[in-house]
């Protein structure tokens, strides 16, 4: 789980920018192995997350065998939340980060330990953003669960990560989580990450990512093309909207050409760490 760090050179950033291009645009016109019109992508995404809504959390428990848990408070452990803090989950609908942040923000021991006043707890927004309504219904369901229906820092709103309506320089965080390989345009989205942001505000993404270890990959490529679909097809009764989400993971943009993406949008300080082996990577950065 060693961090890597990635070092910008601006010379063959800009030797290099033309192919990074072209590539991004062949990327951003993929739904899985399939290719099609970039105006016909978010509308296919958007069918796989009203599919999968209402068993979106349960499956990212059976595929991961609950490891999906475990990243995501690593996650949010890397964002360090604190009282009064302006963040934003983007791709967040089902509530899972934002619930962990705000639970973070408001434990006994933590406030205990930085002497939080109330005043600065009723400041603490936790912006909840997911194109998919459906996706949020789930999330509000569960916010109600929890007791946090009328909470006033949590806010649900619905939008695109390509075009957030958020003022620039507003959030102290920003996070996205198993969300950034779907957008049609990555750059388009870090692009806003980096806009919506205030300076020092930290970026952190958990995404499904690639595998390096040989024997692992085979064992990983057998288990996601053989295994996922027909679990979908079993838990959630969609075996395509699951084959789709693995194919979508292997025209993701591996673990250093993604920090390279995220350095070109402009933050500083770009890392990754590759969790169980690169199954899953969490990628840092910070706008300075």
């Amino acid at each position: 789980m060693a961090l890597r760090s990635v070092s910008r050179r601006l010379g063959s950033r800009i030797l290099n920018q033309r192919s990074f291009v072209a590539s991004l645009h062949s990327h951003a016109t993929s739904f899985g192995f399939q290719e099609v019109k970039e105006e016909e992508k978010s509308k296919l995404v958007g069918n796989v997350f009203t599919n999968v809504a209402s068993s979106y959390d349960i499956m990212n428990d059976v595929m991961s065998g609950g490891l999906h848990r475990l990243w995501k408070e690593r996650l949010v452990g890397k964002l360090s939340p604190f009282a009064g803090m302006k963040h934003l989950d983007v791709a967040g609908g089902t509530g899972d980060v934002a619930f962990r942040i705000y639970d973070a923000v408001y434990s006994v021991k933590r406030r205990a330990l930085q002497k939080v006043d109330e005043a600065s707890l009723e400041e603490t927004q936790i912006y909840v953003c997911d194109i998919n309504p459906n996706m949020l219904n789930v999330g509000k369901q569960r916010a109600a669960e929890r007791g946090l229906r009328d909470n006033k820092s949590l806010v649900w709103v619905e939008g695109d990560a390509e075009a957030l309506s958020f003022d620039d320089n507003s959030m102290d965080g920003y996070t996205i989580a198993f969300g950034i390989r779907n957008v049609t345009h990555i750059e388009k989205a870090l692009a806003e990450a980096y806009r919506v942001l205030k300076r020092g505000g930290r970026f952190l993404c958990l995404e499904l990512s690639h595998v390096e270890i040989p024997v692992f990959k085979n064992l990983y490529d057998l288990y996601s093309f053989q295994v996922i679909p027909n679990l979908g097809e079993l838990i959630a009764g969609d075996r395509e909207s699951y084959q789709y989400l693995v194919e979508s993971v292997r025209r993701f943009p591996p673990q250093e050409r993604f920090a390279s993406m995220i350095a070109d949008a402009g933050f500083e300080k770009v890392e990754y760490e590759n969790l169980v082996g690169g199954v899953v990577a969490i990628h840092s950065a910070i706008k300075l």
